[in-house]
């Protein structure tokens, strides 16, 4: 029997996990120097690694105390411990230099303003006060300046700015909050900020906090000012001001579409919305992304112009994140300013958001009357992140970007060093290895080049921060596709021997579903698939899916049935076509005076006829989507849509409206014989238009659409599980974003005995894709030589 150590030892212990860039190594040096304890600390290209040597029981006590309290940011995945010879040198416990060599360390995402720093910011006796750069270990910008790894100053974009003696001394500080936080800096350090005006607006160029005051009354004048931010520009105007929004929205080209405001503190926001404590906690957590609310009814305090969000019952509000949006609307003392700003991402419609100085000045240019700038550059774009909460409390992130990014998702089964593209709507690569994977940032549509050279930076950079060197790409199976064709010419770039693996768009999304919620994919499961367009495997537009699927394959059990899509994409931007294409595949007749009829031009139905007749640029599509913006036609809500998803959205906006007003629903027609079993929408149509003609509500038209859509899932779903015995459904696609549809759909599957998986931090629509396109190609085994 070995006695017990009586002199010194020695242990060396590793951790994983986001334990870089959030004060880890601080909290190691507090703990250790407080149990006088020998050794060091010091990052790697794996994590941490810690030597500690003292006494046995201290030793025990530090390995023990270790991660019970580990700073804010940090989240530790695996420890490893080994005893090793004592070495006998006294102490001080030390922090040693990282070693540069790429690894798979875990770097934070960017994180609000924390309490401490805001105080600091606020207090004219504190040094930093008024700084709009205030930051600590605890808080402030990671990603976005980070330029390589293992996260040291030198590796981001703060390389540029030396610390002053007083910077120094707290970041060598072990008592300081800021001791080794990299982003440190002061008024003496830098960075600074600018005000740049447009030619001809009569206010001059201003620095630091005559800029600041300068952009303030611009935007309580009707002004619009590109702010940058942490990940990119926004555009900012007085979102109470209806003349200053309708401006913004016209420049941008913004059409209809909704716009995000920043409220100044949490209070103001409980005057805009209707906030539970989920919300409230969305709103005020250290990811502050934009939460979707309930509109409050018009009472005291500021409201935003209705222009900001043209007829939905939800607005988007988010709180300040960066010290500069608070400065922004002021500290007590400053000037009156708004209370509200609409805050939308720095770009024209359609293209990514600009994060390059000179590049904002010309791509701005015409839409902003001011820059706010500074000098720190920005090392990816990131955009906001966007999401809801549901009635239980989860949220459904819609848009997964800033204060997400690049956090890792743990996969349910290792996958092969893989890229995955994503699609060419609300864009977003996923880099994978191993047993974890990452998203890259929201890049948004690939209509254009700016768009597809975003997607390449973005590629690069997360491959500088994870370490991964891809051995395979996946992208959509859609032919047309820019992320596609991009793929390709990555596998000849990465001189990869195979070209990408195409991987069909709905067995994605339910791959994805599938991962999130950890299936190793032994067994398959129900994958209901709702969206607007994916290339289905008969070269036709698929988008009402129900599939059985893993991740090495899947079998289309059901769908909605076709209807021409006159136009093909270019339809999907006129409502009131694709409802007359509805009832001709309907069989149901176009009645003068049925708002869809009346909407088209007599030359429009002329030609439109021809076209159904002849099937002539007629693609059929089992499109969900399409069918909802059908409805909406047909309702007579929305004929023209001026941005994706619109007729949806004023279909889903109406429906909320009708409360429980019955419980009603339309037929759909299930033709369980050969596969795919067709959900017929024929009794839907015929129902909505006999109400119509009775003059029901559209609000009550709308409610008994969804809850006909949702009837029609848990139909299908409970005869699939009666000829195969799966009882896990998950709910996928952008249609699924549809809270309403969702909520109904996952109540009705729960009540019939189904496990159902709904989306959380992965999004439902496209920019959850490419992890499902992840899955399947790095999961999958090919014979060909990589």
């Amino acid at each position: 029997m070995t006695a017990p150590a009586t002199g010194p030892v020695r242990r060396r212990i590793t951790v994983r996990g986001t334990v870089q860039g959030v004060g880890f190594r601080p909290y190691v040096h507090r703990l250790a120097a407080g149990l006088a304890l020998a050794g060091f600390v010091g990052n790697t290209a794996d994590g941490v690694l810690i030597e500690v040597e003292g006494p046995p029981e201290e030793v025990d006590r530090f390995a023990g105390r270790l991660t019970e309290q580990p700073p804010p940011l940090a989240t530790v995945t695996g420890v490893g411990c080994e005893d090793v010879p004592a070495t006998g040198a006294p102490g001080p416990f030390t922090i040693r230099p990282t070693e540069h060599a790429p690894g798979r360390t875990q770097l934070p995402p960017d994180t609000a303003t924390c309490a401490d720093c805001l105080r600091e910011l606020a207090d004219p006796g504190d040094r930093r006060h008024r700084h709009p750069f205030v930051t600590c270990t605890h808080c402030g910008p990671r990603f976005t300046i980070a330029t390589g790894m293992p996260y040291d100053r030198p590796a981001t974009t703060m390389a540029g700015f030396p610390m002053c003696p007083d910077c120094a001394r707290e970041y060598g500080d072990p008592a300081d909050r800021r001791f080794h936080a990299q982003p440190v800096a002061c008024p003496g350090c830098g960075p600074r900020l600018a005000l740049v005006p447009a030619a001809g607006l009569g206010v001059r160029a201003a620095r630091d906090a005559e800029a600041l005051a300068s952009a303030r009354a611009l935007l309580a004048a009707g002004r619009i000012v590109a702010v940058k931010g942490v990940g990119g520009y926004h555009l900012a105007c007085d979102a109470t001001d209806a003349r200053a929004v309708a401006t913004l929205r016209a420049r941008k080209e913004r059409g209809g579409k909704a716009f995000a405001v920043m409220c100044a503190d949490l209070g103001t926001a409980e005057r805009v919305a209707v906030l539970s404590a989920a919300e409230r906690a969305a709103l005020t957590g250290a990811r502050r992304p934009i939460v979707l609310l309930r509109r409050r009814s018009p009472g005291d305090g500021p409201r935003p112009a209705a222009e900001v969000c043209p007829g939905s019952p939800h607005i988007g509000l988010l709180l300040p994140y960066t010290p500069v949006h608070t400065l922004l609307f002021g500290l007590p003392g400053d000037p009156p300013g708004p209370r509200l700003l609409v805050m939308t991402s720095g770009n024209r419609s359609g293209e990514p958001i600009v994060t390059d100085d000179t590049e904002a000045l010309t791509r701005l240019a015409g839409i902003a009357d001011a820059w706010l700038t500074h000098d720190r550059p920005v090392a990816c774009p990131c955009d906001d992140s966007l999401l809801r909460v549901r009635a239980d409390g989860s949220e459904q992130v819609l848009r997964r970007s800033r204060g997400y990014v690049p956090r890792p998702l743990r996969l349910p089964v290792p996958v092969r060093p893989t890229l995955a593209v994503g699609g060419d709507l609300k864009n977003a690569l996923c880099l994978g290895e191993a047993d974890q994977a990452w998203f890259g940032p929201h890049i948004g549509d690939m209509a254009d080049l700016a768009a597809l050279e975003a997607a390449e930076r973005a590629e690069r950079h997360l491959g500088r921060l994870t370490g991964v060197t891809p051995r395979r790409v996946a992208a959509d199976r859609h032919p047309g596709y820019h992320s596609t064709r991009r793929a390709r010419g990555t596998t000849t770039r990465l001189g990869l021997r195979r070209g990408p693996v195409m991987v069909q768009h709905h067995h994605a999304h339910i791959a994805a579903a599938m991962a999130e919620h950890g299936l190793d994919g032994s067994e398959p499961v129900i994958g209901v698939a709702f969206d607007g367009t994916g290339y289905g495997d008969d070269g036709t537009v698929w988008g009402g899916e129900i599939l059985l699927a893993d991740y090495t394959g899947y079998r289309r059990l059901a769908r909605l049935t076709p209807a021409p899509l006159p136009g093909a994409d270019a339809g999907v931007a006129n409502p009131c076509r694709l409802a007359l294409a509805r009832l001709w595949a309907a069989g149901l007749p176009w009645t003068p005076g049925l708002p869809s009829v009346e909407a088209c031009t007599e030359s429009e139905r002329a030609l439109l006829a021809q076209q159904l007749t002849r099937q002539l640029a007629c693609v059929p599509t089992s499109s969900m989507g399409r069918l909802f913006d059908a409805v909406s036609s047909l309702a007579g809500l929305c004929h023209r849509a001026a941005y994706e998803a619109q007729a949806a959205l004023e279909l889903e906006a109406a429906a909320l409206e009708a409360g429980d007003a019955d419980e009603a629903a339309y037929p759909f027609g299930i033709a369980a014989g050969r596969l795919p079993w067709e959900m017929d929408p024929a009794p839907a149509l015929r129902a909505l238009l006999a109400d119509r003609a009775r003059r029901t509500p559209v609000p009550v038209l709308a409610a008994r659409f969804h809850r006909g859509v949702a009837r029609a899932v848990a139909d299908v779903c409970c005869r699939v599980r009666t000829d195969t015995g799966r009882t896990t459904v998950a709910l996928t696609g952008g249609v699924f974003a549809n809270a309403l549809l969702e909520e109904e759909a996952a109540v009705l599957l729960g009540t019939a005995g189904f496990t159902v998986l709904r989306h959380g931090e992965v999004p439902p629509n496209d920019g959850g894709l490419a992890l499902g396109q992840l899955m399947v190609a790095g999961t999958a085994v090919h014979h060909e030589t990589e």
